[in-house]
């Protein structure tokens, strides 16, 4: 929690639930990404957050950004945004979305399958595109692995197809899954990529962009490395396997630049036990998995909760979203412990939760309000 927003909180008290993000935290965490790597060109994820104030800022610190549709494409250019700034990340992509932001000056298309290249070459002709090579997400707390990414040999030849096509094969790309803890995993994947590339620029194809996606993970409960870590790695194993002959590089992340940068603000709606001997309280949330805390499917993203009991005596507890829906358990096996005393009415705080939060939060399930946000 920044000092702009617990200030926000103890003088608005806004009604819960909500987000509050400190748009001061996500330029520090785009001036420490890019002081990490700075040979390399930052792509915001926006899907992360793509409220227009942080998309602004971030147009006023000239980052360039990774867009999953054509909404997301249009919010960019509204931000200010140049069409050269853009890239139309997403491997699945409607005709009429390919044209819209081809018309509008889009120059750079993923892709992953012949049957999306054919569509990019009849409806983006001349476009730059780069293929998205399926690569190992062990260490992610949220993998990409199954949806997304080609074979290295499926790969080849849809780049060797690219030119053929009239389309500019400009790159390849990976990514080692969202949240992604270990500084190896970019490690093998840029080896594993990086012999593609050399294959193919021997083969004569043009190729000069290596995208190593996102991933750079958040503090969530428990510890993750610094950046610089993830920084040094990565040029280590670039240098590796090209030498003084890089190529230029594209980083997408999304949950490093805004994770930290928000929190939930939330009301205790009831603390019960399913039995008066069970040790275990159940707490409910008036913000669940359906508000907007989608990302605790499977108890994968751990959030920290701060309460006004905290340093209080401790128990354990299931943690529950308000709604009328059995799916809506935040965690129950992940060894969440609150304070004895937390109450009905209590307000507790959902930190770093400004990364997929609000564009997952459902419209009115259940009668409940879309999620509040506000951006200071």
């Amino acid at each position: 929690m920044t000092p702009k927003i617990a200030r926000f909180l103890a003088q608005q008290q806004p009604e819960t639930p909500c987000l509050v993000l400190d748009v001061d935290r996500v330029e520090e965490n785009f001036r420490a990404l890019k002081q990490a790597l700075p040979l390399a060109r930052i792509y915001y994820a926006v899907k992360a957050n793509p409220a227009p104030q942080v998309l602004e800022r971030l147009v006023n610190l000239s980052s360039y950004f990774d867009a999953a549709s054509i909404e997301e494409v249009t919010a960019c250019l509204d931000a200010g945004a140049a069409p050269g700034q853009i890239s139309f990340g997403n491997t699945i992509k409607k005709v009429s979305a390919i044209r819209r932001a081809h018309a509008a000056g889009v120059t750079m298309f993923a892709f992953d399958s012949r049957e999306e290249l054919e569509k990019l070459a009849a409806n983006a002709p001349g476009a730059r595109v780069y293929c998205r090579i399926l690569v190992e997400n062990e260490g992610a707390d949220w993998p990409l692995s199954r949806k997304f990414g080609t074979t290295i040999e499926s790969a080849r030849e849809l780049m060797l197809m690219a030119g053929d096509l009239g389309l500019d094969p400009y790159g390849l790309s990976f990514h080692v899954g969202s949240q992604q803890t270990t500084t190896r995993a970019y490690e093998v994947a840029i080896a594993k990529v990086g012999m593609l590339f050399t294959d193919l620029t021997e083969a004569g194809v043009n190729l000069r962009m290596m995208n190593l996606g996102g991933g750079f993970p958040t503090r969530y409960r428990d510890d993750v490395p610094e950046i610089d870590r993830f920084g040094n790695a990565i040029m280590t194993a670039m240098t590796e396997h090209f030498g003084n002959n890089l190529p230029e590089m594209l980083i997408e992340p999304g949950r490093f630049i805004v994770g930290d940068a928000g929190l939930i603000s939330a009301e205790v709606v009831l603390v019960s036990r399913r039995d008066r001997n069970d040790p275990v309280r159940w707490v409910y949330l008036d913000i669940g998995r359906f508000g907007g805390l989608a990302e605790t499917e499977g108890e994968s993203i751990k959030y920290r909760i701060t309460t006004p009991h905290d340093g209080s005596p401790m128990g354990p507890v299931a943690i529950a979203g308000p709604t009328c829906d059995g799916a809506d358990i935040l965690y129950e096996k992940a060894n969440y412990r609150l304070p004895l005393a937390l109450r009905s009415g209590d307000r507790v705080e959902l930190l770093s939760t400004g990364a997929y939060v609000t564009t997952y939060a459902s419209t009115k399930f259940n009668g409940f309000a879309p999620l509040a946000e506000y951006y200071l």
